[in-house]
Parts: structure tokens; sequence; C-alpha cells
């Protein structure tokens, strides 16, 4: 028999205002994940990198002779990007619920592949035609600034449903 504690924790933990959000569960994610992420690309390769992310879509010229509106694109693009990653985790997580469960592993193996598919799928396809060498230190940042957040966002907002049996003594 379940306690009365037990059950309004239970519906608490399971509240669509809580627990399954799905929309907050992605915001958040990305919003945390793409802030952290920018910042610290910012400071290590200076404010001009929003000028780089436009230039993705509007070609070399646009990091060279952007101006705000060019860098304001980049950052609309950049939160854009982050946005369609933590979806793609999202989904991911209703098909494989063990990132939901174990956050850690599935932001660590998540931030990898966001690392690696950014840099060999992403940059050499954009305006900008770039290749770059994939550096341990990239994949070891791309996990703690962005896999992280993105997975411990849907595990809190939007943990998959188990279901739950209970035993009667």
């Amino acid at each position: 028999m379940t306690s009365v504690s037990e059950s309004t924790r239970d519906s608490a933990a399971e509240s669509p205002t809580v627990r399954n959000n799905v929309l907050l569960a992605i915001i958040v994610g990305a919003f945390v994940g793409g802030t952290v992420n920018i910042l610290w690309v910012c400071i290590q390769e200076g404010g001009d990198i929003p000028l780089y992310i436009a230039a993705g879509l509007l070609g070399r010229h646009a990091a060279i002779h952007g101006g705000t509106g060019t860098w304001i694109l980049g950052m609309v693009l950049h939160f854009f990007i982050a946005c369609i990653w933590a979806t793609v985790y999202y989904v991911a997580s209703r098909k494989l619920p063990f990132l939901t469960e174990y956050p850690l592993i599935g932001g660590v193996n998540f931030g990898v592949w966001v690392e690696l598919f950014m840099k060999l799928v992403v940059l050499p396809h954009s305006g900008l035609h770039a290749t770059e060498p994939i550096a341990l230190q990239d994949l070891a940042l791309k996990v703690l600034l962005f896999g992280l957040p993105v997975a411990y966002s849907v595990r809190y907002f939007a943990r998959a449903r188990a279901t739950r049996q209970v035993v009667q003594s």
C-alpha cells in the first residue's frame, strides 16, 4: 500500500509543470549550454565569434565586414543550433531511456557527438568551408559546457515516465 506522502511525492514528480515539460527542458538546456559555450569561446577567441557563426550562413565576407546586425544574427543562429541539439537529445532520450537515467554518461557522449558532427559535417559544409583538427580539449569543453547542461536539463524537466509497480504487502 502506498502512503499519502509517497503518492504526493510521485504525483509532484510526474506533474506536467515540473518534470514533463518538454519545451522547458529543451529551452533551458539550450540556453544554459549555449550561453556557457558562447561565453567560453568569446573569452578564448574574442567577441567577434558570432560574426563567424553568421559567416557560416552568409559566407566569409560577413566575418570580415559584418556589423551589429551580423553579430546579432550569429547569436540567434548559435542559440537556434543549440535548441536543435537539445531537441535531438530529448528525442533520443525518449527512445533510449538510459539517457535520462544516467545523464552524466549521456551528456558526455552527447557532447562528444555534437563536437564531432559540428567539426566534421557542419563546418566543412558551411559558408566558411572550414576544416579544423579535432582536439581533445575541444571535445572536453563541448562535453562540460554543452553536453552535460542539456542532459541534466532533460533529466530534470522531462524525465521519461517509468511504469511504476506498487508492491502490496
